[in-house]
């Protein structure tokens, strides 16, 4: 590789040795990087709400659908990245009275077993690449 004095450069051109057995990789797709490392990076996360205004009820659930997979009326279970997880807490923090109203987010372990009773389902994960 080229070097320029200060260390590597931002130009620096990749030759393969002639030695070299492996093949040298295609520079990868800007584009699609988002896509295929948005699932590996995801928590398991329960957000519950209690909110006493029923304006703001309807702000924060219409919000935290988009991101549940699973749960009943004000408990979502959530597959969120570290960024989403931090997007969803400021915008609680603006859509919440915290006078008033609470939420609590809870990391959940996603290997562990889930019981079921009554009429519960499993949350939908088929989307998701789980380890």
């Amino acid at each position: 590789m080229a070097v320029s004095k200060s260390g590597w450069g931002l130009n620096a051109i990749a030759k393969p040795a002639a030695c070299c057995k492996l093949a040298a990789r295609p520079a990868p797709d800007a584009s699609a990087y988002p896509v295929c490392m948005s699932n590996a990076s995801r928590s398991l996360y329960l957000i519950c709400y209690d909110v006493c205004n029923p304006r703001r009820l309807y702000r924060v659930r219409k919000y935290l659908l988009a991101y549940k997979v699973g749960g009943q009326k004000s408990f979502f279970e959530c597959w969120l990245t570290p960024a989403e997880l931090r997007e969803v807490r400021a915008t609680l923090n603006e859509l919440l009275d915290l006078s008033e109203d609470r939420a609590h987010i809870f990391q959940l372990d996603p290997r562990m077993k889930c019981d079921l009773l009554g009429q519960a389902t499993p949350p939908v994960t088929d989307v998701f690449m789980i380890l």
